[in-house]
């Protein structure tokens, strides 16, 4: 008797699934891509969990969103650009230029004509002594007293024979003045000797001569961060007289703390360690330093460390560990060096027939031929 059994949705046999297939090499790529970067999972609606039907009911994969802030997900970051520094300016129409000046014939001419026209203005208002006028060998004459003419020949004789002797200037070799009226530039005098130059123009020397200045110890540091102490020796000249004397307040300041600027950026060596890195520090010291103070009308030619120390405060430090890096290099010459005597020795022996050396034998001739060229290299060194 057959039984035909109810087919009741709810206590059918649950379907066969067919085996998953392999997932090829593009599809595996894809899918751990997305697991990696979407972070797929299978999200599974809560009453479904408590059903008697076994069908499959199709989940769609959601992507779990995580929240922004929190640490879990790497934000990217904003390219950061650089902020570059401004380069020095200095006012363009700042540069040096000749100034007009007369040579000092001409200011001692008029300085003598101011004096001789005050001493015919004397005799013509009769204020000269009869004795001195005798002995000058001029005509007597009464005089007119101090009238208006006489007080307006005297106001020019003077100021004739004040702007010709007060005009009067000396240059020398490797001076230079700097002219100025009222708070704007006239121009530089280079010239030398004798000359004649405006009174009214304000005037400031400067040395223009090839120059050096070794500094005080400034800070710095090596390679590895280690404090210094360094000592340059800089070379440099006054090039434009206008920008050196007037762009800055004081040039000489100015290009102190252009090294010590550099020297916070070049990494030095202490002196007697390594000779090239010496040499490529000052090279780029000098680049440096020279970028920054030509703007202000200097040149300079070369910044060299003439003196590198350590700071005070890692100087005992360092000093016993230089100390002991030389005594290991010095240990470890030693010990090449007692190596490769008794290996010589050795070879020898055995090479020319002299002795029969099994293992056992060769270690102890070693080793006492070891000791006791170590024990001879400590009595010659002591």
């Amino acid at each position: 008797m057959s039984t035909t059994s109810s087919t009741n949705p709810d206590t059918r046999p649950p379907a066969t699934e067919a085996p998953p297939k392999p997932a090829g090499p593009a599809e595996a790529g894809h899918r751990s891509a997305r697991l990696i970067h979407n972070e797929a999972t299978t999200e599974i609606p809560v009453h479904l969990l408590f059903r008697d039907d076994p069908d499959l009911v199709p989940l769609r994969p959601a992507a779990v969103g995580r929240p922004q802030g929190t640490g879990e997900r790497p934000r990217a970051r904003r390219p950061v650009t650089a902020r570059t520094v401004p380069a020095v300016r200095i006012d363009p129409e700042l540069t040096e230029r000749a100034a007009r000046v007369l040579p000092g014939a001409a200011g001692v001419a008029a300085g003598v004509c101011g004096a001789a026209g005050c001493a015919v203005t004397s005799w013509w208002a009769g204020l000269v002594p009869p004795l001195a006028a005798e002995a000058l060998g001029l005509p007597a004459y009464a005089g007119v007293g101090l009238g208006p003419a006489q007080w307006a020949a005297y106001a020019v004789a003077g100021a004739l024979g004040l702007f010709g002797f007060g005009g009067l200037a000396r240059g020398r070799t490797g001076r230079a003045w700097v002219l100025g009226l009222f708070g704007r530039y006239r121009g530089t005098v280079r010239r030398t000797g004798l000359m004649w130059v405006n009174p009214l123009l304000l005037r400031r020397r400067v040395d223009v001569r090839l120059r050096h200045w070794r500094s005080e110890p400034m800070p710095a540091a090596d390679g590895n961060g280690v404090a210094l102490r360094a000592v340059t020796l800089v070379v440099w000249r006054v090039r434009d007289t206008a920008k050196a004397t007037l762009g800055v307040e004081d040039h000489e300041a100015y290009l102190r703390a252009c090294v010590e600027a550099a020297l916070a950026r070049v990494p030095v060596e202490p002196l007697g360690t390594v000779r090239s890195s010496a040499d490529v520090a000052g090279e780029t010291l000098t680049r440096l330093v020279a970028a920054d103070a030509a703007p202000v009308g200097l040149e300079v030619f070369s910044v060299r460390p003439v003196r590198v120390e350590y700071a005070p405060e890692v100087a005992a430090a360092m000093h016993r560990r230089r100390i002991a890096a030389l005594d290991a290099a010095q240990r470890a010459s030693v010990l090449t060096s007692v190596v490769d005597s008794v290996e010589d020795t050795v070879t020898r022996l055995t090479m020319r027939g002299l002795v029969e050396l099994d293992d056992y034998e060769r270690k102890v001739l070693v080793k006492d031929l070891t000791v006791a060229f170590c024990a001879g290299r400590r009595e010659t060194g002591a």
